[in-house]
């Protein structure tokens, strides 16, 4: 009976890892085709709203492709992940800098593609810790093996938190400029863009004088990349 406890529980373990990949490659190759209407981080407000006693109205409305203006798409591959078309998920360049920073005594810190954080928003909780960066990394090799580049960067800019409450382009565009997600300009673009970095701090319709910096640095960029064309490499 003793003996036989360890290889009980190994087998226990091992049982739940294989359903665990299992569950997750039905998960994501069923969601390289329906429309995606919520993410993980989405529940995750709405809990701490409820946890708080407030009141939170989630706004997002799936928007396909194809009404997603292209100005968008380019604005945040610019200001986000400049090699979203060529790698495989990772910018290994930037996670060897976040490590080293981390080993000379730094938080731990971000050094996301938009592969990565298209996985954490949709599967997984915000914060920071191994844990999550492991299953983090599981699910950006998952979608990066069953998904097309355009088809994780529809579904990023679809679940992309812009304001409290605010998720995906449509409802950000709608939110702040009070156009639809295939009539945002250039402008427009950049500075939703220029906040996703701390979306619930900064404002895209009343932008301090560093993000009007930064969405302009991301217009030159975007005219660096070649402009609208450079989407024909995804």
């Amino acid at each position: 009976m003793t003996h036989g406890w360890p290889r009980r529980v190994l087998r226990y373990a091992l049982i739940a890892v294989l359903g665990f990949v299992a569950a997750s490659l039905v998960l994501v190759m069923l969601l390289r085709v329906v429309p995606v209407f919520g993410s993980m981080v989405m529940v995750e407000r709405k809990v701490q709203s409820w946890i708080a006693g407030e009141s939170l109205n989630i706004r997002h409305d799936w928007t396909p492709w194809e009404q997603l203006a292209d100005t968008a798409k380019l604005a945040v591959i610019a200001a986000e992940d400049q090699k979203f078309p060529e790698h495989v998920g990772f910018d290994f360049k930037q996670i060897r800098k976040a490590i080293s920073a981390w080993q000379s005594g730094e938080d731990l810190r971000g050094a996301s593609t938009i592969s990565q954080q298209t996985a954490k928003n949709l599967f997984l909780w915000t914060g920071r810790n191994w844990l999550r960066k492991g299953l983090e990394a599981w699910f950006t090799v998952l979608i990066e093996l069953l998904w097309p580049k355009e088809r994780i960067l529809e579904v990023y800019l679809n679940i992309a938190e812009w304001d409290d409450g605010v998720f995906g382009l449509e409802a950000a565009a709608q939110h702040y400029f009070g156009v639809s997600a295939d009539d945002l300009s250039t402008l427009q673009a950049s500075r939703l863009a220029a906040i996703l970095p701390n979306p619930r701090g900064w404002s895209a319709s009343s932008p301090s004088g560093y993000i009007q910096q930064r969405s302009a640095w991301i217009r030159r960029q975007m005219d660096q990349l070649g402009g609208v064309s450079y989407l024909r490499r995804l």
